[in-house]
């Protein structure tokens, strides 16, 4: 059951859990586009691992309110707000592709709060020294990112168009295209349950307005507001080599700049790997395990 928790500024956050209610805290940051409904395990799943998962929809998603000219540290005040609400001291943070720059901004700035993190298939900042951000992704991620560079005008046109696709026909609109996904992907995607996961994953991020999206893609070619080398805790970065939405040169930057890093390339993997992998990765952040 959705539960409305209020941010520090009065903003209303829409949260979600899943698995064993007296497990290990995890919180689970939703890719872009995406909500509190994205891809998790099953419930037999978190149950088994001892995780009790939290999902929230990031500003202007779903049933959280938007937070205009948001920065990717913002999540971690959102977080904080989340976590008190429950009762949370101490916690863990997952985060999956456009939810990665997010988990690491809670890694870094919630200090003894964040237990560890994860990442799976992120992104690096976009002043990133020494990172060509572009090489590698694919055409479409490209020109959208390159559109945010150019204004939040620009944008919005473009990701209000496709949030209205999506609301009339989630299943013919998805927001990934079969003929730029590696063969795995598309493997991963032909899952009737992961595909009906995705469906009312992207539904419910868009169902009022594409703002969370537009935001996102602003927030992620701005400054972040934190920097990736001062994060002080265990994070464990996971990445598909064969990656064209978010190319593994991404995460291997990170890893070379977070002290306590813990990288994981999977030679045969891509973006939707790390669907298959969060099971191992929850594991790691629970006992730490690796996967």
């Amino acid at each position: 059951m959705t539960r409305i928790v209020q941010a520090q500024d009065g903003r209303k956050l829409a949260v979600e859990e899943w698995g064993a209610p007296d497990g290990a805290a995890v919180f689970l940051m939703h890719g872009t586009p995406g909500s509190r409904f994205g891809p998790r395990p099953r419930e037999s799943v978190l149950y088994r691992l001892g995780v009790r998962l939290i999902a929230y929809d990031r500003p202007g998603y779903g049933e959280s309110d938007r937070l205009g000219a948001r920065a990717v540290a913002h999540a971690a005040g959102d977080v904080a707000a989340i976590a008190d609400a429950l009762g949370l001291d101490r916690f863990a943070v997952l985060g999956r592709s456009g939810g990665g720059p997010h988990a690491l901004a809670c890694a870094c700035l919630l200090g003894d709060r964040v237990r560890c993190a994860a990442v799976l298939v992120g992104l690096a900042p976009r002043d990133a020294g020494g990172l060509d951000w572009y090489a590698g992704m694919t055409a479409s991620n490209v020109a959208a990112y390159q559109t945010a560079e150019s204004g939040a005008r620009a944008i919005a046109a473009r990701f209000e168009a496709q949030a209205a696709l999506i609301r009339r026909d989630p299943a013919a609109h998805l927001p990934y295209r079969d003929r730029e996904l590696s063969r795995s992907d598309q493997e991963v995607m032909a899952d009737i349950g992961i595909r009906t996961m995705m469906l009312s994953n992207f539904a419910e991020a868009v169902k009022r307005s594409g703002v969370g999206w537009i935001d996102d893609a602003l927030s992620f070619v701005a400054a972040w507001g934190f920097d990736p080398a001062r994060i002080n805790v265990p994070v464990l970065l996971w990445h598909g080599a064969r990656d064209v939405h978010a190319p593994v040169r991404h995460t291997i930057w990170l890893a070379e700049r977070i002290t306590d890093s813990h990288p994981v390339i999977v030679d045969d993997a891509a973006h939707f790997g790390a669907l298959s992998a969060m099971p191992r990765v929850l594991s790691w952040l629970v006992d730490g395990k690796r996967p």
